[in-house]
């Protein structure tokens, strides 16, 4: 009875396990984690003379986020075989500026190209109702298309201390005046690759555009609204062109005849080195003299690392969010540029730049060593 007892247990173990000894262990679950999207880089070192420009159409289509994957699948379509390099963009409304390099990121990632620099400035408005973004693209193409180099000119200005005046005469000033830079150059209309024109309003948007179109209608235009309520008027309007003439230095500076000289700025920047340095917004995080400084200390060591420095700036992009701040700027910057050879710059007044306390932002171009 007992050796049954243990057999009939035995039997009863078994009918237990064996059912067990086939079935196999259910593999854990894997949590996938996203890549957070990496960050565009400070500097972009590009050659001067395959340098190729564009700018992102309009489009009043979807949230910031829409329009600027719209704008970017338009750019990269234009640049062809071209590959970016940098990247601005002017939002208007109240989008996060912060997605737009995240968005840059995640686009050139998908498409497993190299990420541009990228500046992201905040404005009043754009020349179309619901448009949120605009981007302009700097390219470098397959074949060199500016042999002889390339030529900056700083922001030609018509202004008033009326901020509700009608800016079309304002844009005939800016625009006598950047003809008499580039006639200085030696560049044509047709030489002329981009033309950006910051506008204190674009109420009367078709009158400055057809005092600028007729003659640079091969270059790339875009025109943005600076604040949503400008203290002043002011249509202030820059240029890259190609040069035309040979350049003796790697890096000239002029001021021609016929527009006023300023001690903070120069008229025309021309680059005949081989390379340049395109920067990424550097940002002022407050609006204190020291914030300023760290700002520019920063900028120095993105230079540096990028095969330049702040001595060999040819363009510099000032985005000040006040007056008092651009006062700010105007004291500082010339602690680390060389103030007998001042670069060609522009600089107003804007709406934002993507962080809280941001005081001003700034992004150049510099030739690499």
């Amino acid at each position: 009875m007992r050796r049954f007892n243990l057999l009939a247990a035995l039997l009863a173990l078994a009918v237990c396990i064996y059912p067990l000894l086939g079935k196999k262990k259910k593999p854990e679950e894997i949590t996938q984690t996203l890549a957070l999207p990496q960050d565009p880089p400070a500097t972009v070192t590009a050659e001067t003379g395959r340098l190729v420009f564009h700018v992102s159409p309009l489009s009043p289509k979807g949230l910031l986020s829409q329009q600027v994957r719209d704008a970017l699948k338009a750019l990269l379509k234009s640049s062809g075989a071209a590959s970016i390099v940098k990247l601005r963009a002017f939002v208007a409304g109240s989008g996060d500026l912060r997605r737009v390099p995240a968005i840059v990121s995640e686009t050139f990632a998908e498409k497993h190209l190299a990420l541009p620099a990228v500046s992201v400035v905040q404005v009043g408005a754009l020349p179309m109702m619901g448009a949120q973004v605009v981007i302009e693209s700097i390219a470098v193409a397959k074949k060199e298309t500016n042999p002889l180099g390339l030529v900056f000119v700083s922001g030609q200005a018509g202004s008033s201390d009326t901020p509700l005046v009608k800016v079309a005469p304002l844009a005939q000033k800016s625009m006598a005046d950047l003809k008499t830079a580039l006639t200085a150059a030696g560049a044509l209309p047709a030489d002329v690759l981009r033309i950006t024109c910051f506008c204190s309003s674009l109420e009367d948007y078709a009158a400055v555009r057809a005092i600028v179109e007729p003659d640079y209608q091969r270059a790339a235009l875009n025109f943005v609204q600076i604040q949503r309520a400008p203290f002043r008027g002011v249509v202030e309007c820059e240029a890259v062109a190609k040069a035309t003439r040979r350049i003796p230095a790697r890096l000239q500076f002029e001021n021609p005849p016929g527009l006023t000289a300023s001690p903070n700025f120069s008229h025309l920047a021309l680059v005949s080195a081989p390379r340049v340095v395109l920067t990424g917004t550097q940002v002022a995080y407050g609006y204190q003299d020291s914030d300023a400084r760290l700002a520019f200390q920063r900028l120095a060591k993105a230079l540096e690392a990028g095969g330049s420095s702040v001595k060999d700036i040819a363009f510099a992009g000032f985005y000040p969010l006040s007056a008092s701040i651009a006062e700010q700027v105007r004291r500082i910057r010339f602690e680390f540029f060389d103030k007998s050879r001042p670069p060609a710059a522009t600089m107003l007044p804007f709406e934002g730049l993507p962080a809280m306390d941001a005081g001003f932002g700034v992004d150049v171009v510099a030739i690499a060593k």
